[in-house]
């Protein structure tokens, strides 16, 4: 994959989020009217609500992963609300130890390798972010994880062992774009931790 690829597909990746955020912002909207005039109860109005917050939360946080880089800054509180509003959705906990704003180009690798340990962990589990002066450490830990060592060895050798599939295309994205700053991957795991670094 080239630059012109990884542009193609940061353009195809914003394009899509943001056509769908709009209809799943109406849906939410048209879900609220619903519960103040009181015409909707129980499990199933519940149901899909929340579905549809997943949804809404899961397509901000992909626009960040996926869409196109920047230095425009996004704050911590910005940060924390994305990574809040997918915790709720998925099934990890992250920690996010940085004090001040980051670019959208660090922020892009970060909620890139976000994905990557999330994919270890079928079970769910805990990540913490963290800025040093010579860079970043994303790094994860669950009581199981589920690691496919020829993915994550690719990640430092930048040689796929197999076709990467729609599942594992964080991956492929993040060496990609940590390439394109200059960055170097590097990966540490055991049997209950992985860490990411760049």
């Amino acid at each position: 994959m080239d630059d012109i690829d990884v542009n193609l597909a940061e353009l195809v990746g914003s394009r899509i989020c943001h056509d769908l955020i709009s209809p799943v912002g109406a849906i939410t909207n048209g879900l609220e009217l619903l519960d103040m005039v009181g015409s909707v109860q129980g499990p199933e109005m519940e149901l899909i609500s929340g579905s549809v917050g997943n949804a809404a939360a899961k397509i901000r946080f992909f626009r960040v992963a996926f869409g196109p880089a920047s230095d425009q800054p996004l704050g911590k509180s910005e940060i924390g609300s994305l990574l809040k509003d997918v915790e709720n959705a998925g099934r990890l906990r992250v920690h996010w130890l940085v004090a001040n704003a980051v670019t959208r180009n660090q922020a892009k690798l970060v909620f890139l390798a976000l994905m990557c340990i999330e994919s270890a962990m079928p079970l769910g589990g805990e990540a913490t972010v963290e800025k040093q002066d010579n860079g970043w450490t994303v790094w994860g830990m669950a009581d199981k994880l589920h690691l496919d060592s020829d993915l994550w060895k690719y990640l430092c050798t930048g040689r796929l062992p197999h076709k990467i599939m729609p599942s594992q295309v964080q991956f492929a994205m993040l060496l990609k774009a940590a390439a394109s700053h200059g960055s170097k991957v590097t990966v540490e795991t055991s049997s209950t931790r992985v860490a990411i670094r760049f």
